[in-house]
């Protein structure tokens, strides 16, 4: 008969104590607590240490020697773990398919929450049975074979730093020691899946509900340190802030409970004082014990708890955790939590077996009297404890009855990887042994090799250990020893009978770890009720609405800032956005500067109010233009119509005429062809306009010198001298169209910048220096006209039109020269009506001043259209 023993160690607040009915030896703790196996079976041991000597935190009955007060409990949740271990080592007792002709049996030690006894411990595993001598076991029939360790780091760490010298198989179900990670490797299986995925999916939770600005509580170790000094800067690179980082007092073996609880108040009053509505607390099965004396803290300090609720996002190490002086503190503070937790399945008649557990019919149980005193409150006869108020256990009560806060029917992942840690080691040692049966034949021999064969030997098969449990999931490690699987996301909901349940509400998958991480985005997560069932929110201030950008605080974190609404132009179309930023250039923003808006295309249509009313005013002075030049043409026989060139005033007539029908080139949407004749036909058209007007100015002072005796001007004066006049400067104000045209030609373009809200189709005037220079030219001759005009506006000439010419050359100067800072100073299709108001009104400026004149004696004083009579007159 071979006995396998499985060595579970953990580490907890304080000493666990040898049962017995004498007070606990603090000086010399002993660590074997319980024993299950029959002589001459093979061994693998194991310690579990959730069962210490606990404080009387209510009053002491009697004046203690110590601070501790001798009364034996048992923890809950350990004792969940001691009873998957019984309940696996049963399964394959019973199975004759894993370890035919082969019993299993363990033992459990406790370490007492200190690294010098967790190695007492573990040096007991190579020493004889009855006296602590390490390296001297001559027991080969009781041989320990493997351990299991945790559920705690320091419980990992130190069975590792032991057993690892001996080579002797050893898995932990704890969060694994990076050391063990990179100098234990070969001979530690752990039970935990690789931490970073966890880690990863706090990220991923926070990141998912928006969660910036948060606060960290972590346990005071090695792998607490870890946490703050690697994660945490990474979850910063991310857009994680945090309010604080605080430590859980350290729970050791040598600390009082007065020094615990005033540190444990220094703790919840950083936490309950701080902004941060939500909270990472990485700890481990001893920390949550703290975390259950917040409600009653909340009381000694006057700051209620569900005031100032928080969302607690706990690590998969944690692991609710039960105290009979706890079990009347409320668990509400709980309602909401989220949590992770190891892949789990439910495994078929663990809950039957916890039935069958009665403390008169297990008499191999060492634990179970003490358990069931503590969780139901009633005493045995034969207890040692002497407490008149507590009602006799009879050992009928049903565990399904308890609370879920006192003791958990559902096996809890942890306990869960105990079960799966136990089958392992048999599946392990099923190879092995298959592996000797392959080279050695008898049974007798069989197990005698067995005996002799090296332990280590064993490793090799652990690390390649596949199977699929009794609730169908695959158990397999990766190449570092760590288990193949993932993490559940756990929804805490409590109930005022201090029950509580888990729901599963999203998974991290080791597989695929980009994966969604809730099935229903999280719509089904029961948050604390301060919270109203909204999702809560955890932001250092409230977030910059639409239309508003961040802009940091100095001195403060980069989650703290103030809003700034966006300068003009710009948009922000999200909440919390870092910078503002420019709408498309077909998009403008809207007036909240939180929209972009879709421009308006523009350009000086027909249809428009202003675009009509300028096409009907060049139609109209089209028209007086062509009424004024039939007036002349039926009258060009008369006196008026022949003074000052007959033939310069038809040209003039039909210059202005084409100037305004030039306007509508302006008109309609721009395209090549308007856009490169509307400014050189408006050009040239207007210069021989001005020309002409320039040509009958000096032909009439050239006229009135002629009559001086003996003046030689009179062989200037003449029709040769006004198409001389017409024609050279009709023709440098060509040439410079025609090298406008050549160097950049104007063409049709887009403006999509000059006016916020439309996009403003128009002729791109190409060289713009081009354009004034036609511009200035007319100018050069408008003012050379007026000056000779107004020096020549007093001779005594007949039909002396050199008044009127002064009067329009005033106007076109007047015009045009307010024309260019109103032009520049205009946008869009309005410099278009700013060009087209200006040629009408100088042109009619022209046309009315020249002509208006000569058509009212032509039209209504036709008797003074005589040249006899205006004769008589000038000479009286």
């Amino acid at each position: 008969m071979l006995v396998l023993q499985a060595l579970v160690l953990a580490l907890f607040p304080k000493v666990l104590c040898k049962i017995s009915s004498a007070k606990c030896n603090i000086s010399n703790p002993l660590p074997l607590l319980h024993k299950q196996y029959q002589p001459g079976d093979l061994i693998i041991v194991g310690i579990l240490s959730k069962i210490y000597i606990l404080y009387d935190m209510v009053e002491f009955k009697e004046a203690p020697s110590s601070d501790l007060f001798d009364e034996i409990l048992v923890m809950t949740p350990i004792y969940q773990h001691f009873l998957a271990l019984e309940f696996a080592i049963k399964e394959i007792n019973e199975d004759p398919q894993i370890l035919p002709n082969l019993t299993l049996g363990f033992h459990i030690y406790n370490s007492y929450f200190s690294a010098s006894w967790t190695y007492h411990a573990s040096l007991e595993l190579f020493s004889s049975q009855d006296q602590f001598v390490p390296n001297y076991n001559c027991d080969i029939q009781n041989r320990i074979i493997a351990v299991i360790g945790g559920p705690t780091f320091e419980v990992c760490l130190h069975i590792a730093t032991i057993l690892s010298l001996y080579k002797l198989p050893q898995l932990t179900y704890g969060s694994t020691p990076e050391i063990i990670s990179e100098t234990h490797q070969v001979l530690t299986q752990r039970m935990f899946p690789n931490v970073d995925y966890q880690y990863n999916g706090i990220l991923q939770l926070l990141q998912h509900f928006r969660w910036t600005w948060i606060g960290v509580i972590y346990t005071h170790n090695e792998n607490g340190e870890k946490f703050i000094h690697d994660i945490v800067p990474m979850f910063s690179q991310r857009g994680i802030c945090f309010a604080f980082t605080t430590k859980f007092p350290r729970m050791t073996y040598f600390n009082s409970f007065d020094e615990l609880i005033g540190e444990a108040v220094e703790t919840y009053k950083v936490v309950m004082t701080r902004t941060a509505n939500v909270v990472i607390v990485h700890g481990e099965m001893d920390d949550m014990i703290l975390l259950r004396f917040f409600p009653f803290i909340s009381q000694l300090e006057g700051m209620p708890l569900w005031r100032k609720n928080r969302v607690w996002v706990l690590t998969a190490q944690m692991e609710f955790t039960s105290l009979p002086l706890l079990r009347t503190v409320k668990i509400d503070f709980l309602h909401g939590a989220l949590s992770f937790a190891i892949q789990s399945e439910e495994v078929l008649g663990f809950q039957e077996f916890l039935q069958t557990k009665n403390p008169t019919l297990a008499k191999k149980d060492s634990f179970i009297n003490v358990f069931w005193e503590n969780a139901f409150e009633c005493l045995f006869p034969n207890s040692m404890t002497a407490e008149e108020d507590r009602v006799t256990c009879t050992g009928e009560e049903k565990l399904a009855a308890l609370p879920t806060s006192i003791f958990e029917m559902h096996m809890t992942s942890q306990s869960y990887n105990v079960y799966n840690a136990v089958y392992v080691v048999a599946h392990a040692l099923s190879d092995f042994l298959s592996s000797i049966l392959h080279y050695r034949a008898g049974k007798h021999v069989t197990q005698l090799n067995f005996r002799k064969q090296k332990l280590s030997k064993l490793n090799y098969f652990m690390r390649r250990i596949s199977f699929n449990n009794s609730a169908g999931e695959k158990i397999s490690f990766n190449q570092n020893g760590e288990l193949e699987t993932g993490f559940n996301i756990i929804n805490w909901i409590t109930f005022p009978n201090q029950s509580f349940q888990r729901v599963k509400v999203g998974r991290i998958d080791s597989m695929n770890p980009q994966k969604e991480m809730f099935s229903s985005s999280g719509k089904s997560i029961m948050w604390p009720s301060i919270f109203n069932q909204a999702q809560p929110l955890s932001q250092c201030n409230n977030k910059c609405p639409w239309g508003y950008s961040k802009n940091k605080l100095e001195g403060k974190p980069f989650c703290c800032y103030d809003c700034l609404q966006c300068p003009e132009g710009k948009i922000a179309n999200q909440q919390d956005m870092d910078d503002c930023f420019q709408c498309p250039d077909d998009e403008y923003p809207n007036k909240k500067q939180d929209l972009c808006l879709a421009k308006v295309i523009t350009f000086l249509k027909y249809e428009d109010s202003l675009g009509m009313i300028l096409a009907s005013s060049a139609l109209f002075f089209s028209l007086v233009t062509v009424g004024v030049f039939w007036i002349f043409i039926k009258h060009e026989d008369t006196a008026i119509v022949k003074a000052n060139n007959r033939n310069i005033t038809y040209v003039l007539l039909v210059s202005l005429l084409l100037s305004f029908l030039c306007i509508f080139l302006f008109l309609g949407k721009p395209n090549k062809v308007t856009c490169l004749l509307r400014q050189t036909a408006f050009g040239i058209i207007y210069s021989v306009a001005i020309s002409c007007v320039l040509a009958k100015t000096t032909i009439v002072v050239l006229a009135f010198m002629a009559t001086k005796p003996g003046s030689k001007i009179t062989k200037w004066v003449g029709r040769k001298l006004a198409i001389s006049i017409i024609f050279c400067c009709s023709f440098i104000q060509s040439d410079i169209c025609i090298l406008w045209l050549i160097i950049s030609p104007p063409f049709p373009d887009i403006d999509k910048s000059s006016i916020l809200d439309e996009i403003i189709l128009e002729c791109n005037e190409g060289l713009v220096f081009m354009f004034y220079s036609v511009l200035g030219f007319m100018g050069f001759l408008a003012i050379i006209s007026f000056m000779v005009a107004f020096l020549a506006r007093k001779l005594p000439d007949t039909f002396n039109e050199a008044k009127f010419i002064t009067f329009s050359m005033l106007v076109f100067c007047s015009v045009w020269l307010s024309f260019i800072p109103t032009y520049l100073s205009t946008k869009g299709k309005y410099m278009v009506v700013v060009e087209i108001f200006s040629i009408i009104a100088s042109s009619g400026g022209l046309l009315l001043c020249i002509f208006f004149p000569k058509c009212y004696i032509i039209i209504l004083r036709p008797d003074l259209n005589n040249k006899g009579l205006l004769k008589n007159k000038t000479t009286n």
